[in-house]
């Protein structure tokens, strides 16, 4: 498994944020090289029946989108989740192919990569979250290099689980 070294290029708070969660979303995607479709699709967790490696891709995606397009800009939500089937993204996730879903994650990571770099840190969200609070830029990159860190170590357990491979 390869990845890119969590060092960021420059000191400067921006470079350090973005290098943190650009680390841990290559990481997400270097534990499923070489992972099989069927196995992508396998949940080996008896209590958590969605957990896949394709859901957590999917879900990572559909997080991120949440944040940036719905929360940071105060767009209409267009996630497959609902009220009735909040998991839904994980649910959906074993009918399309792995790479496919990867891709799609690497896409919109780039984009997000992109506006990020053309925005303030302190721009505050369009939408708010619990208590009416709004959220600024610099506050979701954190929140969502923490979201996919843990998560990682859902996809840790789950490709040791699959083939025994660890690390990485």
């Amino acid at each position: 498994m390869t990845r890119i070294d969590d060092t960021p290029p420059a000191w400067d708070e921006r470079t350090q944020l973005t290098t943190f969660l650009d680390y841990a979303r290559d990481t997400a995607r270097a534990k499923c090289d070489g992972v099989s479709a069927e196995n992508a699709r396998k949940a080996l967790l008896p209590g958590s029946p969605l957990m896949t490696m394709s859901g957590l891709i999917n879900h990572l995606r559909w997080v991120e989108y949440y944040w940036f397009q719905v929360v940071l800009l105060g767009e209409e939500d267009r996630a497959p989740m609902t009220d009735e089937d909040p998991d839904r993204e994980m649910r959906i996730a074993v009918d399309v192919p792995l790479t496919q879903l990867l891709d799609e994650y690497a896409e919109q990571s780039a984009r997000y990569r992109e506006f990020v770099a053309g925005n303030e840190l302190d721009m505050r969200a369009a939408g708010t979250i619990r208590d009416g609070l709004r959220v600024d830029l610099r506050w979701i990159l954190l929140h969502l290099t923490e979201e996919t860190a843990r998560h990682n170590g859902h996809l840790d357990i789950l490709r040791e689980m699959l083939d025994g491979t660890t690390g990485g």
